[in-house]
């Protein structure tokens, strides 16, 4: 049987409560792991003598490698890869991650080590689940992942966590019940259905008009903020007209629109970068008519390929130069 993740909140738990060890020690297993990375069981101080040979023969101390890391001319941006079955089964036509299929679901373990991976590089201020895959997608995970990353000893505040969905209604309305106080990004990326349905395959199940009446009721019931991502894709979805059918959609709700300029893919997408004053002009629409806080996100990582759309599976990393930084982005955004 192959080895679990220490990190796999639940299936630590109930090994314990077999073994009638107190879960009481599983947080200082978890900070002794973060703290040395490379130990071996034996090494974990004050367990109880039952602890170990449970550890040794169900858990390791990490599932994943870190493969590479790649720091971008940004000064402030590292890719991280990461050895993980991974994937994504919405297909959106402007993703190089949904150019990869559908692989495999992580567990909660494995999510949680990114965290901890990341953690060895830099301080973690916000974790943003967005970018390799839908994360409502994998529900039971993701919460778990959450609340270990909000327990001990990690300690994250819920505001500085973001989950961004393409729009899974049910997931939205159970997430709801599960985290309150949790931040919701919704990959909008389109005011109208046949746009949305063109760009996002995934959409057809996800109606437009039901999604904004379940977004409404998730606005009513938490009293938070809505992240709005909004990929800016020349002629498709980036025309004034566009910016008025949005600002009319929005105009209702407490949210905050995300620009973001279209990163490039290869030869994978026929899409194009909006124009600097288009997408300008989409954000003065939104701000002067419709009085909806709107941002432009930096294009960071983008000679990494570690921008927005571009996380994929490809070891001979892309070299393309990138526009100048621009406002904002969603992880500063959630504070």
């Amino acid at each position: 049987m192959a080895l679990r993740s220490v990190f796999d909140a639940s299936q630590i738990r109930t090994e314990f409560e077999n073994a009638g060890i107190n879960s009481h020690f599983i947080p200082l297993i978890w900070k002794y792991v973060i703290q040395n990375p490379n130990c071996e069981w034996d090494e974990v101080p004050s367990l109880p003598s039952s602890a170990y040979p449970l550890l040794r023969s169900k858990f390791k101390p990490s599932t994943s490698t870190v493969h590479s890391v790649i720091d971008s001319s940004d000064e402030v941006t590292t890719k991280l890869l990461i050895k993980l079955q991974v994937g994504c089964k919405m297909g959106c036509k402007f993703c190089a991650t949904g150019s990869m299929g559908f692989k495999n679901n992580l567990s909660s373990g494995e999510i949680v080590e990114q965290l901890v991976h990341a953690s060895h590089l830099s301080q973690i201020r916000n974790v943003v689940f967005m970018g390799m895959g839908e994360p409502l997608n994998n529900y039971t995970a993701l919460v778990e992942a959450i609340r270990v990353m909000t327990g001990s000893p990690f300690r994250l505040s819920l505001k500085r966590i973001t989950v961004s969905t393409v729009g899974i209604i049910h997931a939205i309305k159970k997430l709801q019940n599960d985290i309150p106080n949790l931040n919701l990004a919704v990959s909008l990326h389109a005011p109208v259905q046949d746009i949305r349905c063109q760009i996002m395959p995934a959409a057809r199940a996800f109606p437009l008009e039901r999604l904004m009446d379940t977004l409404r009721e998730y606005q009513k019931n938490s009293q938070q903020k809505i992240f709005i991502e909004y990929i800016m894709l020349d002629g498709v979805n980036d025309e004034e007209q566009h910016a008025h059918q949005l600002g009319k959609l929005l105009e209702t709700f407490e949210v905050v629109v995300n620009l973001i300029p279209f990163n490039p893919i290869g030869t994978l997408s026929h899409f194009s970068t909006s124009s600097e004053q288009k997408v300008t002009k989409f954000q003065k629409i939104l701000r002067g008519t419709y009085s909806i806080r709107t941002t432009i996100r930096k294009q960071m990582g983008q000679d990494i390929s570690g921008a927005c759309g571009q996380l994929v599976v490809n070891q001979s990393d892309k070299r393309s130069t990138g526009s100048a930084g621009l406002l904002t982005d969603i992880e500063d955004l959630s504070l």
